[in-house]
Protein backbone atom coordinates (compact mmCIF):
# COMPACT_ATOMS: atom_id res chain seq x y z
CA UNK A 1 0.00 0.00 0.00
CA UNK A 2 1.25 2.98 -0.73
CA UNK A 3 1.57 6.84 0.58
CA UNK A 4 3.27 7.03 3.71
CA UNK A 5 1.84 9.75 6.50
CA UNK A 6 1.13 9.31 9.88
CA UNK A 7 -1.30 11.01 12.28
CA UNK A 8 -3.22 11.11 15.94
CA UNK A 9 -7.09 10.07 15.25
CA UNK A 10 -10.15 11.45 16.91
CA UNK A 11 -13.55 11.04 16.96
CA UNK A 12 -16.49 12.32 18.57
CA UNK A 13 -18.07 8.80 20.70
CA UNK A 14 -20.14 8.73 23.68
CA UNK A 15 -19.52 10.03 26.80
CA UNK A 16 -16.95 7.61 29.37
CA UNK A 17 -14.67 7.59 31.82
CA UNK A 18 -12.22 5.24 30.16
CA UNK A 19 -9.86 6.69 27.37
CA UNK A 20 -7.99 5.28 24.44
CA UNK A 21 -4.96 7.41 22.76
CA UNK A 22 -4.13 6.09 19.05
CA UNK A 23 -1.74 7.27 16.92
CA UNK A 24 -1.67 5.51 13.48
CA UNK A 25 1.58 5.45 11.16
CA UNK A 26 2.12 4.16 7.47
CA UNK A 27 -0.65 3.07 5.16
CA UNK A 28 -4.33 4.00 4.73
CA UNK A 29 -4.79 0.36 5.58
CA UNK A 30 -3.66 1.14 8.92
CA UNK A 31 -5.55 4.06 9.51
CA UNK A 32 -8.73 2.10 8.73
CA UNK A 33 -7.61 -1.16 10.78
CA UNK A 34 -7.44 1.48 13.26
CA UNK A 35 -10.86 2.47 13.43
CA UNK A 36 -12.14 -1.32 13.35
CA UNK A 37 -10.14 -1.09 16.37
CA UNK A 38 -11.79 2.19 17.97
CA UNK A 39 -15.03 0.23 16.96
CA UNK A 40 -14.20 -2.83 19.17
CA UNK A 41 -12.97 -0.73 22.04
CA UNK A 42 -15.80 1.32 22.08
CA UNK A 43 -18.39 -1.74 22.45
CA UNK A 44 -15.61 -2.00 25.72
CA UNK A 45 -16.78 1.61 26.98
CA UNK A 46 -13.61 3.43 25.95
CA UNK A 47 -13.65 6.98 24.53
CA UNK A 48 -11.47 8.46 22.16
CA UNK A 49 -9.06 11.38 23.65
CA UNK A 50 -6.48 13.40 21.96
CA UNK A 51 -4.83 13.99 25.07
CA UNK A 52 -2.45 11.76 25.64
CA UNK A 53 -2.12 12.36 29.30
CA UNK A 54 -6.23 11.17 29.85
CA UNK A 55 -5.49 7.69 28.54
CA UNK A 56 -6.14 4.54 29.94
CA UNK A 57 -4.94 2.76 26.92
CA UNK A 58 -2.69 3.75 24.42
CA UNK A 59 -2.01 2.05 21.18
CA UNK A 60 0.09 2.49 18.48
CA UNK A 61 -0.45 1.30 14.56
CA UNK A 62 2.39 0.56 13.41
CA UNK A 63 4.44 0.10 9.65
CA UNK A 64 7.38 -2.04 8.86
CA UNK A 65 7.43 -0.98 5.08
CA UNK A 66 10.80 1.28 6.12
CA UNK A 67 12.90 1.24 8.76
CA UNK A 68 12.76 4.84 9.48
CA UNK A 69 8.98 3.82 10.12
CA UNK A 70 10.16 1.49 12.83
CA UNK A 71 12.10 4.29 14.14
CA UNK A 72 9.51 6.36 14.49
CA UNK A 73 7.48 4.55 16.46
CA UNK A 74 10.37 2.98 19.02
CA UNK A 75 11.03 6.87 19.75
CA UNK A 76 7.52 7.17 20.56
CA UNK A 77 6.95 3.69 22.30
CA UNK A 78 9.68 4.67 24.65
CA UNK A 79 8.06 8.37 25.45
CA UNK A 80 5.19 6.52 26.38
CA UNK A 81 7.21 3.86 28.83
CA UNK A 82 8.37 6.83 30.18
CA UNK A 83 4.87 8.70 30.75
CA UNK A 84 3.79 5.08 32.86
CA UNK A 85 6.59 5.44 35.43
CA UNK A 86 3.93 8.24 37.05
CA UNK A 87 0.76 6.33 35.57
CA UNK A 88 1.56 2.86 36.32
CA UNK A 89 -2.45 1.71 35.25
CA UNK A 90 -1.94 2.53 31.27
CA UNK A 91 -1.82 0.06 29.14
CA UNK A 92 0.45 0.62 25.95
CA UNK A 93 -0.45 -1.64 22.97
CA UNK A 94 0.89 -2.49 19.63
CA UNK A 95 -0.94 -2.79 16.87
CA UNK A 96 -0.58 -3.43 13.22
CA UNK A 97 2.47 -4.79 10.77
CA UNK A 98 5.41 -4.05 13.13
CA UNK A 99 4.00 -5.92 16.17
CA UNK A 100 3.69 -8.80 14.25
CA UNK A 101 7.38 -8.78 13.38
CA UNK A 102 9.50 -7.50 16.74
CA UNK A 103 6.85 -9.20 18.73
CA UNK A 104 9.65 -10.72 21.01
CA UNK A 105 11.41 -8.04 20.83
CA UNK A 106 8.70 -5.41 21.71
CA UNK A 107 7.75 -7.53 24.64
CA UNK A 108 10.55 -9.35 26.33
CA UNK A 109 13.58 -7.57 25.11
CA UNK A 110 13.29 -3.65 25.36
CA UNK A 111 10.01 -4.13 27.75
CA UNK A 112 8.05 -1.30 25.85
CA UNK A 113 4.58 -2.72 25.07
CA UNK A 114 2.23 -4.62 27.83
CA UNK A 115 0.05 -5.34 24.51
CA UNK A 116 0.91 -7.08 20.99
CA UNK A 117 -1.74 -7.22 18.56
CA UNK A 118 -1.57 -8.37 14.81
CA UNK A 119 -3.70 -7.21 12.26
CA UNK A 120 -5.76 -9.73 12.23
CA UNK A 121 -6.54 -10.22 16.44
CA UNK A 122 -8.31 -7.12 16.52
CA UNK A 123 -11.56 -8.87 17.60
CA UNK A 124 -9.28 -10.65 20.44
CA UNK A 125 -9.16 -7.34 22.42
CA UNK A 126 -11.15 -7.56 25.20
CA UNK A 127 -9.39 -10.94 26.34
CA UNK A 128 -6.15 -9.48 25.51
CA UNK A 129 -6.89 -6.12 27.65
CA UNK A 130 -8.10 -8.60 30.33
CA UNK A 131 -4.87 -10.52 30.49
CA UNK A 132 -3.33 -7.68 30.98
CA UNK A 133 -5.10 -6.15 33.65
CA UNK A 134 -4.52 -8.97 35.56
CA UNK A 135 -1.10 -8.46 35.67
CA UNK A 136 0.37 -10.38 32.05
CA UNK A 137 1.62 -9.34 29.06
CA UNK A 138 -0.62 -10.35 26.19
CA UNK A 139 -0.47 -11.04 22.38
CA UNK A 140 -1.82 -12.58 19.58
CA UNK A 141 -0.17 -11.80 16.08
CA UNK A 142 -2.19 -14.89 14.44
CA UNK A 143 -2.70 -14.40 10.60
CA UNK A 144 -6.24 -15.43 9.56
CA UNK A 145 -7.07 -16.47 5.62
CA UNK A 146 -10.95 -16.05 6.45
CA UNK A 147 -10.55 -12.72 8.64
CA UNK A 148 -11.62 -9.51 7.26
CA UNK A 149 -13.91 -7.69 9.62
CA UNK A 150 -16.89 -7.32 7.51
CA UNK A 151 -19.29 -6.92 10.50
CA UNK A 152 -17.09 -4.26 12.18
CA UNK A 153 -19.02 -0.95 11.71
CA UNK A 154 -15.61 1.02 11.87
CA UNK A 155 -15.70 4.60 14.35
CA UNK A 156 -14.73 7.38 11.38
CA UNK A 157 -12.27 9.23 13.45
CA UNK A 158 -10.12 12.35 11.97
CA UNK A 159 -13.17 12.20 9.79
CA UNK A 160 -13.72 15.63 7.97
CA UNK A 161 -17.43 13.94 7.20
CA UNK A 162 -16.83 14.33 3.20
CA UNK A 163 -14.71 11.04 2.54
CA UNK A 164 -13.65 7.51 4.18
CA UNK A 165 -12.34 4.44 3.70
CA UNK A 166 -13.70 1.30 3.12
CA UNK A 167 -11.40 -1.92 3.29
CA UNK A 168 -12.16 -4.42 0.42
CA UNK A 169 -10.02 -7.26 1.29
CA UNK A 170 -6.97 -8.13 3.61
CA UNK A 171 -3.17 -9.69 2.90
CA UNK A 172 -1.33 -10.09 -0.19
CA UNK A 173 -0.46 -13.21 -2.22
CA UNK A 174 2.16 -11.02 -4.45
CA UNK A 175 5.95 -12.00 -2.87
CA UNK A 176 7.69 -8.65 -3.89
CA UNK A 177 11.17 -9.65 -2.97
CA UNK A 178 11.80 -6.00 -0.53
CA UNK A 179 8.22 -6.11 0.96
CA UNK A 180 7.29 -7.40 3.93
CA UNK A 181 3.55 -7.36 3.57
CA UNK A 182 2.93 -10.93 2.91
CA UNK A 183 4.13 -11.81 6.19
CA UNK A 184 2.95 -9.15 8.19
CA UNK A 185 -0.43 -9.30 6.92
CA UNK A 186 -0.69 -12.82 5.41
CA UNK A 187 -2.27 -14.00 2.28
CA UNK A 188 -5.34 -12.50 0.21
CA UNK A 189 -8.93 -12.50 0.98
CA UNK A 190 -11.65 -10.94 -0.53
CA UNK A 191 -14.82 -9.68 1.66
CA UNK A 192 -18.05 -9.80 0.65
CA UNK A 193 -19.29 -7.28 -1.75
CA UNK A 194 -22.37 -7.03 -0.29
CA UNK A 195 -21.45 -5.95 3.05
CA UNK A 196 -18.89 -3.44 1.25
CA UNK A 197 -22.17 -2.12 -0.45
CA UNK A 198 -24.08 -1.67 2.48
CA UNK A 199 -21.26 -0.11 4.51
CA UNK A 200 -20.77 2.45 1.40
CA UNK A 201 -24.33 2.93 1.64
CA UNK A 202 -24.62 3.74 5.13
CA UNK A 203 -21.70 6.20 4.53
CA UNK A 204 -23.90 7.98 1.77
CA UNK A 205 -27.04 8.21 4.08
CA UNK A 206 -24.87 9.63 6.52
CA UNK A 207 -23.70 12.00 4.52
CA UNK A 208 -20.65 10.84 3.09
CA UNK A 209 -19.74 11.68 -0.64
CA UNK A 210 -16.79 9.80 -1.62
CA UNK A 211 -14.95 6.63 -0.57
CA UNK A 212 -11.94 4.98 -1.19
CA UNK A 213 -11.92 1.42 -1.44
CA UNK A 214 -8.65 -0.21 -0.01
CA UNK A 215 -6.79 -3.62 -0.71
CA UNK A 216 -2.58 -4.60 -1.13
CA UNK A 217 -3.80 -5.01 -4.17
CA UNK A 218 -7.24 -3.83 -5.21
CA UNK A 219 -7.35 -5.58 -9.06
CA UNK A 220 -7.08 -9.29 -7.41
CA UNK A 221 -10.33 -8.93 -5.81
CA UNK A 222 -12.17 -12.37 -6.05
CA UNK A 223 -15.26 -13.16 -4.01
CA UNK A 224 -17.52 -16.33 -4.49
CA UNK A 225 -20.67 -17.09 -2.59
CA UNK A 226 -20.49 -19.79 -0.32
CA UNK A 227 -22.47 -23.18 -2.07
CA UNK A 228 -25.57 -23.39 -1.11
CA UNK A 229 -26.48 -19.65 -1.07
CA UNK A 230 -27.05 -19.24 -4.75
CA UNK A 231 -29.58 -21.26 -6.97
CA UNK A 232 -27.13 -21.67 -9.47
CA UNK A 233 -25.15 -24.65 -10.49
CA UNK A 234 -22.11 -22.51 -10.29
CA UNK A 235 -21.52 -19.70 -7.63
CA UNK A 236 -21.49 -16.17 -9.22
CA UNK A 237 -17.97 -14.81 -8.62
CA UNK A 238 -17.21 -10.94 -7.58
CA UNK A 239 -14.37 -9.52 -9.48
CA UNK A 240 -12.98 -5.99 -9.06
CA UNK A 241 -14.66 -4.75 -11.83
CA UNK A 242 -18.01 -5.80 -10.57
CA UNK A 243 -17.63 -4.38 -7.45
CA UNK A 244 -16.54 -1.18 -9.28
CA UNK A 245 -19.96 -1.01 -10.82
CA UNK A 246 -21.99 -2.17 -7.75
CA UNK A 247 -20.84 0.26 -5.37
CA UNK A 248 -21.00 2.97 -8.15
CA UNK A 249 -24.47 2.13 -8.36
CA UNK A 250 -25.33 3.95 -5.35
CA UNK A 251 -25.56 7.13 -6.49
CA UNK A 252 -24.23 9.16 -9.14
CA UNK A 253 -23.15 12.01 -6.60
CA UNK A 254 -20.96 9.51 -4.65
CA UNK A 255 -17.86 9.48 -5.63
CA UNK A 256 -15.72 6.26 -5.90
CA UNK A 257 -12.07 6.01 -5.54
CA UNK A 258 -10.03 2.92 -4.85
CA UNK A 259 -6.01 1.82 -3.97
CA UNK A 260 -3.65 0.09 -4.77
CA UNK A 261 -3.43 -1.51 -8.60
CA UNK A 262 -0.61 -3.85 -9.25
CA UNK A 263 0.11 -3.44 -12.99
CA UNK A 264 0.53 -7.27 -13.23
CA UNK A 265 -3.57 -7.47 -12.33
CA UNK A 266 -5.21 -4.07 -13.87
CA UNK A 267 -7.42 -5.36 -16.31
CA UNK A 268 -9.07 -3.21 -19.33
CA UNK A 269 -12.49 -4.39 -17.83
CA UNK A 270 -11.54 -2.09 -15.14
CA UNK A 271 -10.74 0.55 -17.14
CA UNK A 272 -13.76 0.13 -19.54
CA UNK A 273 -16.09 -0.02 -16.19
CA UNK A 274 -14.00 3.41 -15.02
CA UNK A 275 -15.02 5.03 -18.47
CA UNK A 276 -18.73 3.82 -18.53
CA UNK A 277 -19.38 5.34 -14.68
CA UNK A 278 -18.66 9.45 -14.28
CA UNK A 279 -18.85 8.79 -10.60
CA UNK A 280 -15.12 6.27 -10.80
CA UNK A 281 -12.50 8.67 -10.02
CA UNK A 282 -10.17 9.10 -12.96
CA UNK A 283 -6.61 8.41 -11.30
CA UNK A 284 -5.21 5.32 -11.08
CA UNK A 285 -2.00 4.61 -8.39
CA UNK A 286 -0.01 2.13 -10.35
CA UNK A 287 3.26 1.80 -8.28
CA UNK A 288 6.19 0.86 -11.17
CA UNK A 289 8.80 0.28 -8.51
CA UNK A 290 11.74 0.46 -11.20
CA UNK A 291 12.16 0.89 -15.01
CA UNK A 292 14.58 -1.94 -15.68
CA UNK A 293 12.94 -4.85 -16.33
CA UNK A 294 16.41 -6.49 -14.52
CA UNK A 295 15.54 -5.29 -11.08
CA UNK A 296 12.13 -5.45 -11.56
CA UNK A 297 13.16 -9.11 -11.76
CA UNK A 298 15.12 -9.11 -8.83
CA UNK A 299 12.32 -7.51 -7.12
CA UNK A 300 9.83 -10.11 -7.90
CA UNK A 301 7.36 -7.92 -9.94
CA UNK A 302 6.15 -10.31 -12.15
CA UNK A 303 5.67 -7.71 -14.93
CA UNK A 304 8.38 -6.33 -17.01
CA UNK A 305 9.06 -2.85 -18.39
CA UNK A 306 7.23 -3.64 -21.82
CA UNK A 307 4.40 -5.53 -19.87
CA UNK A 308 3.99 -1.88 -17.54
CA UNK A 309 4.15 0.17 -20.30
CA UNK A 310 1.99 -1.39 -22.08
CA UNK A 311 -0.96 -0.96 -19.39
CA UNK A 312 -0.05 2.77 -19.34
CA UNK A 313 -1.06 2.67 -23.04
CA UNK A 314 -4.36 1.41 -22.25
CA UNK A 315 -5.00 3.96 -19.34
CA UNK A 316 -4.27 6.63 -22.00
CA UNK A 317 -6.32 4.93 -24.76
CA UNK A 318 -9.21 4.01 -22.66
CA UNK A 319 -9.42 6.51 -19.95
CA UNK A 320 -7.91 9.23 -21.69
CA UNK A 321 -8.02 11.94 -18.80
CA UNK A 322 -6.99 9.40 -16.29
CA UNK A 323 -4.01 11.06 -13.60
CA UNK A 324 -1.59 8.22 -13.40
CA UNK A 325 0.78 8.04 -9.99
CA UNK A 326 3.11 5.16 -8.78
CA UNK A 327 5.83 4.38 -6.39
CA UNK A 328 9.72 4.28 -7.18
CA UNK A 329 12.15 2.57 -4.91
CA UNK A 330 16.19 3.64 -6.22
CA UNK A 331 19.24 2.09 -4.79
CA UNK A 332 17.39 -1.67 -4.90
CA UNK A 333 19.81 -4.45 -4.65
CA UNK A 334 22.17 -5.20 -7.89
CA UNK A 335 20.79 -1.64 -9.66
CA UNK A 336 23.51 -0.14 -12.02
CA UNK A 337 23.94 3.04 -13.85
CA UNK A 338 21.81 1.80 -16.56
CA UNK A 339 18.76 0.39 -14.40
CA UNK A 340 18.92 3.69 -13.06
CA UNK A 341 18.85 5.61 -16.63
CA UNK A 342 15.85 2.98 -17.13
CA UNK A 343 13.95 4.96 -14.52
CA UNK A 344 14.50 8.08 -15.61
CA UNK A 345 13.83 7.13 -19.08
CA UNK A 346 10.26 5.41 -18.15
CA UNK A 347 9.32 8.57 -16.30
CA UNK A 348 10.15 10.71 -19.12
CA UNK A 349 7.79 8.30 -21.23
CA UNK A 350 4.79 8.21 -18.78
CA UNK A 351 4.89 11.83 -17.21
CA UNK A 352 3.21 10.22 -13.67
CA UNK A 353 1.25 13.54 -11.91
CA UNK A 354 3.13 12.06 -8.54
CA UNK A 355 4.83 9.75 -7.38
CA UNK A 356 6.02 8.43 -3.86
CA UNK A 357 9.79 7.94 -3.88
CA UNK A 358 12.14 6.38 -1.88
CA UNK A 359 15.23 4.93 -1.56
CA UNK A 360 16.05 1.43 -0.46
CA UNK A 361 15.73 0.00 2.64
CA UNK A 362 16.51 -3.79 3.51
CA UNK A 363 13.56 -5.43 5.65
CA UNK A 364 14.61 -8.07 7.79
CA UNK A 365 12.68 -11.47 6.74
CA UNK A 366 12.27 -10.47 3.11
CA UNK A 367 13.27 -12.21 -0.15
CA UNK A 368 15.34 -9.16 -0.48
CA UNK A 369 17.48 -9.52 2.75
CA UNK A 370 17.77 -13.51 2.36
CA UNK A 371 18.83 -13.48 -1.07
CA UNK A 372 20.75 -10.23 -2.53
CA UNK A 373 22.86 -7.97 -0.68
CA UNK A 374 22.25 -4.71 -0.24
CA UNK A 375 25.17 -3.75 -2.01
CA UNK A 376 23.98 0.09 -3.71
CA UNK A 377 26.25 2.67 -1.01
CA UNK A 378 24.31 5.43 0.36
CA UNK A 379 25.57 8.77 -0.92
CA UNK A 380 24.42 6.55 -4.75
CA UNK A 381 20.95 6.12 -3.27
CA UNK A 382 21.08 9.06 -1.91
CA UNK A 383 22.25 10.90 -5.49
CA UNK A 384 19.62 8.95 -7.52
CA UNK A 385 17.39 9.80 -5.34
CA UNK A 386 17.35 13.43 -5.79
CA UNK A 387 17.86 12.79 -9.18
CA UNK A 388 14.53 11.34 -9.54
CA UNK A 389 12.86 13.45 -7.37
CA UNK A 390 13.68 16.24 -9.68
CA UNK A 391 12.29 14.48 -12.74
CA UNK A 392 9.31 14.14 -11.01
CA UNK A 393 8.62 17.78 -9.64
CA UNK A 394 9.33 18.77 -13.53
CA UNK A 395 6.12 16.86 -14.71
CA UNK A 396 4.15 17.41 -11.68
CA UNK A 397 4.88 20.82 -12.53
CA UNK A 398 4.00 20.12 -16.18
CA UNK A 399 0.97 18.14 -15.81
CA UNK A 400 -0.53 20.76 -13.28
CA UNK A 401 0.27 23.08 -15.90
CA UNK A 402 -1.76 21.43 -18.37
CA UNK A 403 -4.87 21.34 -15.80
CA UNK A 404 -5.00 25.22 -16.26
CA UNK A 405 -7.46 26.89 -17.88
CA UNK A 406 -9.66 24.34 -17.04
CA UNK A 407 -13.20 23.86 -15.46
CA UNK A 408 -13.10 21.09 -12.34
CA UNK A 409 -15.88 19.64 -10.98
CA UNK A 410 -14.52 19.88 -6.68
CA UNK A 411 -15.72 18.17 -4.12
CA UNK A 412 -15.26 20.45 -1.32
CA UNK A 413 -13.71 18.72 1.61
CA UNK A 414 -12.95 22.22 3.81
CA UNK A 415 -10.95 25.09 4.58
CA UNK A 416 -7.63 25.33 3.02
CA UNK A 417 -4.89 24.48 5.53
CA UNK A 418 -2.57 27.72 4.41
CA UNK A 419 -5.69 30.09 4.80
CA UNK A 420 -9.36 29.73 6.33
CA UNK A 421 -9.88 32.59 3.85
CA UNK A 422 -9.94 29.86 1.44
CA UNK A 423 -11.64 26.38 0.96
CA UNK A 424 -10.13 23.31 -0.95
CA UNK A 425 -11.36 20.03 -2.51
CA UNK A 426 -10.33 17.38 -4.89
CA UNK A 427 -11.31 16.93 -8.68
CA UNK A 428 -11.83 13.62 -9.96
CA UNK A 429 -8.17 13.19 -10.90
CA UNK A 430 -7.39 13.60 -6.98
CA UNK A 431 -6.05 16.65 -7.49
CA UNK A 432 -5.73 19.29 -4.34
CA UNK A 433 -8.10 22.52 -5.70
CA UNK A 434 -7.45 25.68 -4.14
CA UNK A 435 -10.24 28.86 -4.63
CA UNK A 436 -11.06 31.74 -2.42
CA UNK A 437 -14.20 31.04 0.01
CA UNK A 438 -15.44 35.12 -1.15
CA UNK A 439 -16.12 33.90 -4.42
CA UNK A 440 -19.04 32.17 -2.89
CA UNK A 441 -19.98 34.80 -0.68
CA UNK A 442 -19.77 37.19 -4.13
CA UNK A 443 -21.41 35.24 -6.15
CA UNK A 444 -24.24 34.31 -4.48
CA UNK A 445 -25.10 38.24 -3.76
CA UNK A 446 -25.36 38.79 -7.74
CA UNK A 447 -26.70 35.75 -9.28
CA UNK A 448 -28.20 33.72 -6.31
CA UNK A 449 -25.43 30.94 -5.86
CA UNK A 450 -25.90 28.52 -3.28
CA UNK A 451 -23.72 28.29 -0.37
CA UNK A 452 -21.29 26.04 -0.61
CA UNK A 453 -19.96 24.03 3.08
CA UNK A 454 -17.98 20.41 2.83
CA UNK A 455 -19.44 17.77 1.15
CA UNK A 456 -20.73 20.57 -1.94
CA UNK A 457 -19.63 20.33 -5.59
CA UNK A 458 -18.73 23.02 -6.66
CA UNK A 459 -17.32 23.81 -10.47
CA UNK A 460 -13.77 26.02 -10.48
CA UNK A 461 -11.99 27.58 -13.30
CA UNK A 462 -8.08 27.13 -12.74
CA UNK A 463 -5.91 29.66 -13.22
CA UNK A 464 -2.56 28.70 -12.04
CA UNK A 465 -1.14 25.77 -9.90
CA UNK A 466 2.24 24.19 -8.69
CA UNK A 467 3.92 20.76 -8.17
CA UNK A 468 1.11 19.28 -5.91
CA UNK A 469 -1.78 22.16 -5.76
CA UNK A 470 -4.56 23.70 -8.82
CA UNK A 471 -6.18 27.35 -7.68
CA UNK A 472 -8.41 28.94 -9.43
CA UNK A 473 -12.14 30.68 -8.69
CA UNK A 474 -15.38 29.46 -8.44
CA UNK A 475 -17.02 29.53 -11.96
CA UNK A 476 -20.40 31.18 -10.84
CA UNK A 477 -17.51 34.00 -9.60
CA UNK A 478 -16.15 34.04 -13.14
CA UNK A 479 -19.54 34.97 -14.54
CA UNK A 480 -20.02 37.92 -12.47
CA UNK A 481 -16.86 39.35 -13.30
CA UNK A 482 -17.50 38.76 -16.76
Amino acid sequence: MSGQFSGILKGNLPPTDKFLYMESYGCQMNFSDSEIVASVMADLGYGVTEELEQADVVMINTCSIRENAEQKVRARLQHFRAMKRHKPTMIIGVLGCMAERLKNKLLEQEQLVDLVVGPDAYKDLPGLLEQVQGGQQAVNVLLSREETYAEIAPVRLGSNGVTAFVTIMRGCDNMCSFCVVPFTRGRERSRDPHSIYQECRELWAQGYKEVTLLGQNVDSYRWQAPAGETKGEESPTFLFADLLAYIASISPDLRVRFSTSHPKDITDEVLHTMARHDNLCKNIHLPVQSGSSKVLTRMNRTYDRPWYLERVEAIRRILPDCAITTDIIVGFCGETEEDHRETLSLMKLVRFDSAYMFAYSERPGTLAARKYPDDVPEEIKKRRLAEVMALQDQHSVERNQEEECKVHSVLIEGKSKRSDQDWCGRNSRNKMVVFPGKDVELARDFIGAKDLSPGSYVDVTVHRSTKATLMGQVVEFDAVQA
